[in-house]
């Protein structure tokens, strides 16, 4: 469903991403690693259209920047980023008419009553706070039911409740055959349903692991910390 391959992102001359080939199915959640600065936001930004790249990326087998792609994808930006002046039930009734949704109030109740958000619905984007912004995030990238959907360190700044929720949410996602990419530094919180993971150090995809490859006794966080940690050492001598 999101297919990366040969994608490169340059400033100057300096490589964000060199030469990244990734792929994501229907039904699978990939989680995406890497330490800070390591590229796995420029990753997320190019796929989504959001800056130039050489290479190819596909959602759907449509090129990502064409509307036929855009349709199909929902995305969570590490930093929400909400119309000041909008109130909470706006930003998701603007989503429904850029998507040109139908019927689509039902479905925006349910998700603002899920996260917590209904007695917010009147609340002007820029009276919410950082975890408030980005449940509403959240339910506008959820509420055109997209195919596959990109979360980008989605849990800094949700309350409890809010990480219950998202972590159920996804697990439903996957189970309904939606394609998932996560970015994120709480290894733990994807340890219970992930099935591939791309490890990232310094622009480039280090290991590609998949949940069959592990021994019984190692866990997503021990191949990490094999990897980057084994780099960083390779680097000081």
């Amino acid at each position: 469903m999101i297919d990366v391959l040969g994608m490169t992102k340059k400033y100057g001359r300096f490589k964000a991403n060199d030469n990244i080939t990734l792929s994501v199915g229907s039904g699978e959640l990939a989680v995406l690693l890497g330490p800070n600065g390591a590229g796995k936001s420029t990753l997320i930004k190019s796929v989504c259209g959001l800056l130039r790249f050489d290479g190819s990326v596909t959602i759907g087998g449509y090129e990502n920047h064409t509307t036929e792609a855009k349709r199909l994808l929902g995305y969570v930006p590490e930093f929400p980023v909400l119309y000041p002046m909008l109130t909470v039930a706006e930003h998701l009734e603007f989503i429904a008419k850029a998507y040109r949704l139908s019927t689509w109030e039902e479905n925006a109740e349910k998700l603002l009553q899920r996260f917590e958000l209904d007695d917010k619905k009147m609340k002007l984007g820029k009276e919410l706070s950082k975890g408030m912004q980005q449940k509403v995030s959240v339910c506008c990238a959820l509420l055109p039911q997209p195919k596959a959907i990109i979360l980008d360190e989605p849990l800094i700044g949700l309350d409890p409740h809010g990480i219950r929720e998202l972590k159920a949410v996804i697990s439903e996602l996957r189970e309904s055959g939606c394609a998932l990419l996560v970015s994120t530094h709480m290894i733990e919180s994807m340890e219970e349903n992930w099935d591939v993971t791309y490890i990232m150090v310094k622009g480039r995809i280090e290991r590609v692991c998949r949940r069959a490859d592990l021994d019984a006794n190692q866990s997503l966080e021990d191949v990490y910390f094999a990897i980057t940690e084994g780099n960083s050492q390779e680097g000081k001598s």
